[in-house]
């Protein structure tokens, strides 16, 4: 096992540039609301937590930054608050004040003058001197300060973010509805430093995917499968967070469309003549990756195994092939379903009229899944719905994670899918709607084969896309790397226009 790749420097620079993007948005929106510039961005960032009752730092889940706090601070440390002046644009840290024993534990207390320094902001504080610092920012102005905190709904999880609570925050006035939806769009929009991330995520996952392919063997375990991609993520990437729960499924247990959490933890044994579904992208310094590979066990493409992983990969092509600015998210989705359902007509299991097939929405019974969804900080990243906006009511397009029109500057997962789900299928079998497209003898020996996912991380550009994930995809190099061929991942970087990378 080797790496032709290496943890690339972080700028901190990249979060200067996310502080100033926002102060510009929010002071738009205040002149365009005929509002005074003035008001502090007031954030909380992310606690360490314990195991339930006990003192164990919960090391299970090793401590991350709260994703808002990390995009405008970068700060990897637990316990700050992050505040930005809307008239001076100066930023403040406030960092928890740690007894001196702690460096017994810790290591080095670090001064305030440490996190000036490594985070690029104007000055540092401690937390209990929140109250005093943001009073003194308002000296002269003759009415109490006035609050910008975080607190909106992500449409993705219906959870709220928390506003930032602190002792004294009642001695000042608070605006809950204003920060939030102009941070989540500045979130969708990615720099140039951003996409540097994000393709080393997915330089750094590509390669461990394809050491999962080269390293599979029937006998083995889902979990040594997922021990391989950690291994290779943060041995060659420095990436000690993953974006997700890893999903190590074969067999039937890959049409389980969130296998491999707590209560089915990717633990079944490899069989021969299995496909696998293997969703695992790792996350570099906040930001992350997501990534789906399907291929057999065994490494030799069935007929059957070749004609569902096709009509995917068809479909994944389809949609990065029609993919620029201005493009709505719920026609890709369609075009998806459609070029599957053609392939499962063409391949003897569906018989009928294709128009007619998507009318009853019979793509949904296949992939009942969205086609993508917004990536960066946050697997899947917020912003995936304007406020207004409705999300679809059918089948299968009611789980798209966002209905928007591509802009430049997104990044958003391509990852169609075709899965045998027996409770999904077999009421559609027995639907008077749906029924007679299927032909069942032929639909039924495909009962226990899971399913086929092919995922990639897609940037709009300005006249396009480009596919930023690496793997190998058509079925001749996935049969040769699981052979042993070379499959060279090189150290890639986004070009700001449509081109080759």
């Amino acid at each position: 096992m080797a790496s032709s790749l290496s943890p690339p420097e972080v700028p901190m620079e990249l979060h200067r540039l996310n502080r100033e993007k926002l102060l510009n948005s929010l002071r738009d929106h205040l002149s365009a609301s005929s509002r005074p510039l003035d008001g502090v961005v007031f954030l909380q960032g992310g606690e360490e937590k314990t195991r339930y009752c006990t003192d164990h730092t919960d090391h299970t889940e090793l401590f991350r930054q709260e994703s808002y706090f990390a995009y405008l601070f970068g700060v990897r440390e637990p316990g700050f608050y992050g505040a930005l002046d809307v008239e001076s644009g100066k930023s403040i840290l406030f960092a928890p004040r740690l007894p001196a024993d702690y460096a017994v534990w810790l290591g080095e207390i670090k001064p305030l003058s440490y996190f000036k320094e490594r985070y690029m902001v104007s000055m540092v504080y401690y937390t209990d001197e929140i109250t005093k610092v943001l009073h003194d920012q308002y000296q002269g102005k003759g009415r109490k300060p006035l609050l910008y905190l975080l607190h909106g709904l992500n449409t993705d999880s219906n959870n709220y973010s928390k506003p930032a609570e602190f002792e004294g925050i009642e001695k000042f006035e608070t605006d809950l509805s204003t920060l939030h939806p102009i941070l989540t769009e500045c979130r969708v929009l990615k720099s140039d430093l951003e996409l540097d991330l994000i393709q080393f995520a997915n330089d750094i996952s590509s390669e461990a995917h394809v050491e999962v392919m080269r390293n599979i063997k029937v006998g083995m375990k889902e979990y040594q499968l997922e021990s391989i991609f950690l291994h290779h993520t943060y041995m060659f990437g420095g990436c000690r967070h993953c974006s997700y729960t890893c999903i190590c499924a074969t067999g039937d247990n890959s049409a389980v469309l969130h296998y491999g959490h707590a209560a089915a933890p990717n633990d079944r044994t490899l069989q021969d003549g299995d496909m696998a579904l293997f969703d695992m992208g790792a996350e570099f310094q906040f930001y992350g990756s997501d990534i789906t590979c399907s291929f057999p066990v065994n490494g030799k493409f069935t007929p059957d195994q070749s004609l569902i992983y096709n009509a995917v990969l068809d479909a994944h092509n389809a949609v990065i092939s029609s993919m620029k600015p201005g493009v709505c998210w719920v026609d890709m989705h369609k075009l998806a379903e459609k070029i599957i359902l053609e392939a499962l007509k063409k391949g003897g299991l569906l018989m009928g009229d294709i128009n007619a097939m998507i009318s009853v929405r019979l793509g949904a019974i296949f992939m009942p899944h969205g086609l993508g969804h917004l990536l960066g900080i946050d697997t899947h990243d917020p912003g995936g719905y304007l406020k207004g906006a409705k999300r679809p009511k059918e089948p299968g397009l009611r789980s798209l994670r966002t209905s928007r029109e591509l802009l430049e500057g997104m990044v958003i997962t391509v990852e169609p899918g075709c899965y045998f789900i027996d409770a999904v299928l077999v009421s559609a079998m027995e639907n008077s709607n749906t029924s007679s497209f299927f032909i069942h003898e032929q639909i039924s020996r495909f009962r226990g084969f899971g399913g086929v996912r092919i995922e990639s991380d897609v940037y709009v550009t300005s006249n396009g896309c480009v596919n930023m994930t690496k793997c190998p995809r058509e079925i001749k190099d996935i049969e040769a790397v699981m052979a042993g061929a070379a499959w060279p991942i090189k150290r890639t970087s986004i070009p700001s226009e449509m081109g080759d990378s």
